[in-house]
């Protein structure tokens, strides 16, 4: 863990493509250095270029975001549907164990972060724009499976959980879509943009625990109707393969080749980010899965509230607020840096989570849903600190001078892009770790109270882990990480 930061050169074997010539006029045209062509491909984007910034090249990247934003989310939708699902289909005639139940809230995530390896690669392979198509008209997949499923209570739990690793489609689209973005932006703003798209796409859980359980209950009577959990979303995916199809772009140096993967992988610090961000985004995203089963089990008088004719559930405030967090964990790390940051956010989760094993006992719901909105708040500022650190420390890696506000050169730009899907990949591990821990805590030991010391115990070794490489490492260096 006290590896030197000192640089080293990434090897990579690929060169930037000729530069072809313009065959029409492209949205954006008459931006400093650049050349656009036919599919929406773009030659010779340099967002360090402060001349080609300054004259379009900012709009540029200001319209493919917030595109990736929107696709994001809807994959986030489908990626969390499961978690909010689950709390309803014992009203909706499904009789399954609790088990069972964290299985189907585990299994996007396991899926999801697993898809994410492939999925980093897929923009160097088709073009941001054609992958973010490609991508989101996936999603229609789990959501159109996931309505006819749940509206038959004799489907067998080995389909529901196929179904549910389909939602694993909506999971991997983050890795594609971080990797993208970060060669539309300079180094200088990385973080803000990178957590912006971020938090855009974690929106998303919050927004299926709050939209759907309104809308199965909404003029339904005394029924649900629990399909519409699926077919709400179908309109929205449409939109999003429609929109990228228009609006977004194709980046001709957003390319990788394996041997810098490779590369990539074989750095150690890849796998201690990866350690990092499995605390930060994994817990974001483990808790708010397993959070409205938590409220159903502990205070189910709270789980759900009526509102008019239809049901609201609380549970879609702990992915609000982490969601909300995220870009301002980006934005603190770009002031201050990333490793102190991180580590305090991981001081106040470890906190949060100790103030919940502490006030369960009381039965107080909302002390319950104050402290996990503490956890939650904090988990998301670490993602976006946590993730703001990776480009600097492969920047600085590769020798750059001033690699907190320097990318580096196009194959060091590469290799971060690389590295920024892989860790998120591992970091989404959190999102399948978590509820089979408290799964296994409920069912072990009858309580959720040893899972949630467990993680009390993990991010203190985080906090320490962070100090010693990178807040200690980078004052050695002479920079800021």
């Amino acid at each position: 863990m006290t590896e030197t930061l000192a640089p080293t050169v990434a090897p990579s074997t690929v060169t930037a493509p000729p530069r072809q010539a313009s065959t029409g006029p492209s949205s954006g045209s008459g931006v400093p250095g650049l050349t656009f062509r036919r599919g929406h491909w773009i030659d010779g984007w340099n967002p360090e270029d402060k001349n080609q910034w300054d004259n379009g090249g900012r709009q540029i990247a200001a319209r493919n975001l917030r595109w990736s934003i929107f696709a994001e989310f809807l994959g986030f939708v489908i990626w969390q549907l499961w978690s909010i699902v689950v709390v309803q289909l014992p009203a909706a005639g499904f009789t399954f164990e609790t088990s069972q139940i964290f299985w189907l809230i585990s299994m996007p995530s396991l899926v999801g972060a697993t898809l994410r390896f492939p999925y980093t690669f897929m923009v160097p392979k088709f073009g941001g724009r054609n992958w973010t198509i490609i991508s989101a008209a996936l999603l229609l997949i789990p959501a159109i499976a996931l309505a006819i499923a749940v509206g038959n209570p004799d489907t067998p739990f080995g389909v529901m959980l196929f179904i549910a690793a389909l939602a694993g489609f909506g999971g991997g689209n983050f890795a594609s879509s971080m990797a993208n973005i970060t060669f539309f932006y300079p180094q200088s703003q990385k973080g803000y943009a990178l957590g912006l798209n971020a938090a855009g796409g974690n929106l998303g859980a919050s927004m299926a625990q709050l939209i759907v359980p309104i809308a199965i209950t909404i003029g339904a009577a005394a029924t649900l109707n629990l399909p519409l959990a699926g077919w709400i979303w179908v309109p929205l995916i449409l939109l999003a393969v429609i929109g990228a199809s228009r609006r977004m772009d194709n980046l001709s140096n957003a390319k990788a080749d394996f041997a810098a993967s490779i590369a990539a992988v074989k750095e150690p610090h890849l796998w201690i980010l990866a350690f990092l961000y499995i605390g930060t985004f994994g817990s974001f995203i483990g808790f708010a899965g397993v959070f409205p089963k938590l409220i159903a089990d502990q205070f189910p008088d709270f789980s759900a509230f009526g509102v008019g004719s239809a049901t609201l559930s609380l549970a879609f405030l702990g992915s609000l607020v982490g969601s909300l967090a995220r870009p301002l964990g980006g934005r603190l790390a770009d002031a201050f840096g990333g490793a102190i940051i991180t580590m305090a956010a991981f001081v106040v989760m470890g906190i949060g989570a100790l103030a919940v094993i502490v006030t369960l006992p009381l039965g107080n719901f909302w002390l319950f849903l104050l402290f996990f909105l503490v956890l939650f708040t904090a988990s998301g500022i670490g993602n976006g600190s946590t993730y703001r650190m990776i480009p600097t420390i492969f920047s600085m890696r590769a020798g750059t001078k001033d690699a907190h506000n320097n990318s580096g050169d196009v194959g060091t730009q590469r290799k971060t892009a690389a590295a920024l899907g892989l860790i998120s990949a591992v970091g989404a591990y959190g999102g399948f770790i978590i509820p089979q821990v408290l799964g296994f805590s409920k069912t072990s030991f009858g309580s959720y109270t040893t899972g949630l010391s467990w993680f009390v115990a993990a991010y203190a070794v985080m906090v320490v882990v962070t100090g010693t490489v990178y807040l200690r490492g980078g004052k050695k260096a002479g920079t800021r990480i």
